[in-house]
């Protein structure tokens, strides 16, 4: 059975983000721990410096699998568990 197209793009958006070390352990810790900022997800990642770890958040924010919520000058960021549940469930695991 042939998947709809849509679902092959956004499937490899995700992997693509995936195949980085560093943004699995950003999307398990999110699964962990909800509604974390910048500084206290580069607080308990502590080898990641703040404009890569910025880097990393857009690339996992862009493809789906984080959603973020602003709040004043703080971004929160969480995973979008719909997404991982489809693309990613050891995610969830």
């Amino acid at each position: 059975m042939v998947e709809d197209n849509e679902d092959v793009k956004q499937a490899v958006k995700v992997y693509k983000a995936l195949g980085e070390p560093t943004r699995i352990k950003i999307a398990m810790l999110l699964t962990d721990e909800r509604n974390l900022c910048c500084s206290d997800i580069g607080s308990k990642l502590e080898s990641v410096a703040g404009s890569t770890l910025s880097h990393h958040l857009k690339q996992l924010t862009d493809c789906g699998l984080l959603n973020l919520r602003k709040d004043g000058t703080f971004i929160y960021y969480s995973v979008n568990r719909e997404m991982a549940q489809k693309y990613a469930p050891y995610l969830l695991e």
